[in-house]
């Protein structure tokens, strides 16, 4: 019974990271850059249905990434911080799944938006901005950061809560 559940776990993972990475790929030019609405984000809620997801969500923007660099589209920073940043919210999300305001999951919905505003907005601040780090740009390179994962996470997130809850797929 064990073996069945890690094996379903991993599983769930692996299809997680999967659907990651076609998605950020599938529109490429809007997941990457200063000003990116990673449409792939959107799964950052599923920590509110599987722990699997945490893992699932952190390997997906890690390979997203990766493939991100070879294209050009991004550089080797993005791999470490967005993944740190993926890594983070995925978790902090899944802490806070239980906690809902109107049957919503927004504290775990807020959690991909913050951490990739403060993180990658630092990360695009000290590393692509091309001037020296000042509190102002990195203000706005996280409002910048923000506003797509308001769009994608938040969003799109909470879209995905509403029709996952109702398929019950995750019962």
């Amino acid at each position: 019974m064990k073996k069945e559940s890690n094996l379903r776990r991993l599983t769930e993972a692996g299809v997680i990271a999967a659907l990651y990475v076609a998605l950020t790929l599938m529109v490429a030019p809007l997941s990457y850059g200063a000003v990116q609405v990673r449409v792939s984000e959107l799964l950052t809620v599923l920590p509110v249905f599987t722990a699997a997801a945490v893992p699932g969500l952190t390997v997906g923007c890690l390979l997203a990434n990766l493939l991100g660099m070879t294209m050009g589209m991004t550089g080797g920073w993005d791999i470490l911080f967005g993944t740190a940043a993926t890594l983070l919210a995925a978790w902090l999300s899944y802490v806070f799944r239980r906690v809902r305001i109107k049957d919503l999951p927004l504290l775990s919905v807020a959690m991909p938006i913050l951490c990739n505003a403060l993180i990658v907005g630092l990360e695009l601040a000290l590393f692509f901005s091309g001037t020296a780090f000042t509190l102002p740009l990195y203000g706005v390179s996280a409002l910048w950061v923000g506003i797509g994962e308001l769009i994608s996470a938040g969003a799109g997130g909470l879209l995905l809560f509403l029709a996952l809850r109702k398929s019950k797929l995750f019962e």
